[in-house]
């Protein structure tokens, strides 16, 4: 459905670059964080997190995206959509009504107005309670992460994942930081975010996962950056703007 909405894309806004393409929802928000994008396309259904889930996160930041939700509800459901400062898409999006959605967002795109002007975390929650009974069953989650083979020099070493203060990524590995030292593990930090239990795991960048349990609380540095401070630990961990919603109630 991804490459279908791509084709049809390329056929209403030939123009338009897309600059990337996820498979779920915590990777769809690492690469708009990475990307910066000036629209999205997110399906409802989506594994990890709904399409409204991201766009909560998206509304809440700094400079966030145009939003277009993709959609495979019944007209009736869609109607929830009507009245929102967002746009919508059923599947499979027809090129007429993408017509309509693209001259939309070049509007907008021409427009001083912010992108999300109008739409906020509470709009969002409001829409998912309309679809109410249309809204996707969540499929019962997969085992989370209990232990990691990571190296550590010249040798393997079995990790409980209680163990573990954050997650960092580098160019190759995914280095895990412990009390004790520092492994490192081949698995990307995007699909270890998939195995992670997220109550006890955030994600605060798209390169930081750090365990809740160890963050002591957070500060601003001089360029007006969030800061995680760990308990008993010297080094400080920035939070992307996607991010800093974990912390308001901090």
């Amino acid at each position: 459905m991804r490459d279908y909405l791509e084709g049809q894309l390329k056929t209403a806004w030939p123009e338009l670059k897309v600059v990337a393409k996820a498979a779920n929802g915590l990777e769809a928000l690492r690469l708009i964080d990475e990307e910066a994008p000036d629209v999205v396309f997110l399906d409802i259904r989506m594994p990890g997190m709904t399409g409204l889930d991201v766009a909560a996160r998206l509304v809440a930041g700094a400079k966030p995206p145009h939003i277009v939700f993709v959609t495979a509800f019944d007209q009736y459901a869609v109607e929830a959509f009507e009245h929102s400062a967002v746009d919508y898409l059923l599947k499979p999006a027809s090129l007429e009504r993408l017509d309509k959605t693209v001259n939309k967002l070049k509007a907008a795109l021409r427009s001083s107005a912010p992108a999300a002007a109008g739409v906020t975390a509470a709009t969002l929650q409001a829409l998912l309670q309309q679809l109410g009974g249309a809204a996707p069953v969540a499929a019962a989650p997969a085992p989370t992460l209990q232990w990691i083979r990571a190296s550590q020099g010249e040798h393997t070493r079995l990790i409980a994942i209680d163990e573990v203060i954050y997650f960092q990524s580098n160019d190759k590995y995914t280095s895990v930081f412990l009390a004790d030292g520092e492994s490192l593990i081949r698995t990307p930090i995007s699909k270890l975010r998939e195995q992670l239990d997220e109550q006890q795991f955030w994600q605060i960048h798209r390169s930081v996962i750090v365990a809740a349990r160890h963050v002591a609380g957070t500060r601003q540095d001089f360029r007006g950056r969030l800061m995680v401070q760990l308990k008993g630990r010297d080094e400080q961990l920035v939070v992307s703007r996607n991010y800093v919603d974990l912390f308001r109630q901090m």
